[in-house]
């Protein structure tokens, strides 16, 4: 086994086979599940590797129990401190209460209620601080430097890049013919980790990192060649909502890593929805961003492909809305603006063409107040539930075809 790894430097197969071997008792070495329903667009295999089912629901857990079980016990008497959305809150709250070591932990206003308790419940003391996780992670700096807790980044230091690439062992082992590997990307940890254990050990094998559009720091640091933060983040993806990589995971992430790829707030929902509807597992938004990247553009992953899912705790109100917002994106709710006599039994009929279209009607809103409609016209508002795009077009056309004026939004 390697000596342990510092801050500084650089990450090593060896590293992480030995981060492995520290592991090997603590964590579950996740499955990995076909997915035929992304096969059907890809055109090879495809494999879910499921670290939404991992302990603490994420792969967090990983880095933050290979990092504190390395601590001296000076340091473990001192305690320690972290600042996260949530995954890594919880890595490090459960890994600390293993090992008999205090925790605080920042995290940034509005965080996931569900990370939040459960953070607690592994016997962490947490305190909100900022909007986003840089500035919790200023406040957890801050609080180190006056109690002399150690600070347990989330992921740039060795330690938990070498943690968080035992999941790349385990790919490789797992589905040993893979050709591509897909992993959701924040700050980058797991990306590097992965990247390394997998280019170490197969270099053929692509690795593609994905980011949310509205959290992406990896294309504008890479472009520039060194890491570069963003003037503000908006995303849903709140486990990799993060705006400035960090030196060790820019420095892998740029070496090692084929391509960054970037994914909207639609694709997310979509994605969730699918691994939610089609494969029957729960992920946050986050953790379905590998997904995304896949779904559109299917063609780009022709497979083998492990697909990584990195994460599954997730709001139930949040859940609500992104299914709901998901069934929009992919045409399963339809908002139609309808054009009809205002006569007795206008309503009727165009409910009954709708009806016999095979749609399901959730909402119906009247309005006559509009310059574009005549005296005897009146507009109504209709929200509809559809089995899917092509589906919803056909409705339109159907609507079209007996002489409405129909406007789909």
């Amino acid at each position: 086994m390697s000596e342990p790894a510092t801050n500084t430097g650089t990450v090593t197969l060896a590293d992480i086979e030995a981060a492995r071997e520290v592991l090997r008792d603590v964590i579950i070495e996740t499955p990995v599940q076909g997915a035929r329903w992304l096969e059907e667009l890809t055109g090879g295999p495809v494999r879910f590797k499921c670290e939404n089912l991992q302990r603490t629901g994420s792969f967090k857990s990983r880095g933050a129990y290979v990092r504190i079980s390395r601590l001296s016990a000076e340091e473990r008497a001192r305690g320690v401190v972290a600042a996260s959305a949530g995954n890594h809150a919880q890595g490090v709250a459960l890994a600390a209460q293993q090992l008999g070591i205090s925790a605080t932990v920042f995290m940034p206003e509005g965080a996931p209620i569900p990370k939040e308790k459960a953070t607690r419940g592994y016997g962490a003391t947490v305190v909100f601080e900022g909007r986003y996780l840089e500035d919790s992670l200023v406040a957890a700096r801050r609080f180190a430097e006056e109690t002399g807790a150690v600070l347990i980044h989330p992921f740039d230091h060795v330690d938990i890049v070498a943690g968080q690439g035992s999941v790349g062992l385990e790919i490789l082992e797992q589905v040993p013919e893979v050709r591509t590997v897909v992993v959701p990307t924040g700050g980058g940890g797991l990306l590097a980790g992965i990247a390394l254990a997998i280019k170490a050990k197969n270099p053929g094998v692509r690795v593609v990192g994905v980011q949310a559009e509205g959290a992406a720091a990896f294309p504008g640091s890479l472009n520039q060649g060194h890491p570069l933060a963003l003037p503000s983040m908006k995303t849903m993806a709140d486990g990799i909502a993060v705006g400035l990589p960090g030196d060790i995971t820019f420095a892998v992430v740029r070496d090692h890593v084929d391509e960054i790829r970037t994914v909207s707030e639609e694709s997310l929902s979509r994605a969730l929805l699918g691994v939610l509807e089609r494969a029957k597992l729960v992920v946050e938004p986050a953790g379905a961003a590998a997904v995304a990247a896949v779904l559109d553009d299917p063609a780009a992953f022709p497979g083998p492909t492990v697909v990584v899912l990195s994460g599954g705790n997730i709001d139930p109100l949040l859940l609500n809305k992104v299914i709901r917002h998901g069934l929009a994106s992919a045409g399963r709710y339809l908002t139609l603006r309808v054009v009809i006599p205002d006569l007795p039994g206008g309503l009727a009929n165009l409910l009954a063409e709708v009806g016999g279209a095979g749609a399901n009607v959730l909402e119906v809103a009247h309005a006559r107040n509009s310059p574009i409609l005549s005296l005897d016209e009146v507009e109504v508002l209709l929200q509809l539930e559809t089995r899917g795009e092509p589906h919803a077009a056909q409705l339109c056309e159907r609507l079209r075809s007996r002489g409405y004026r129909v406007d789909a939004t």
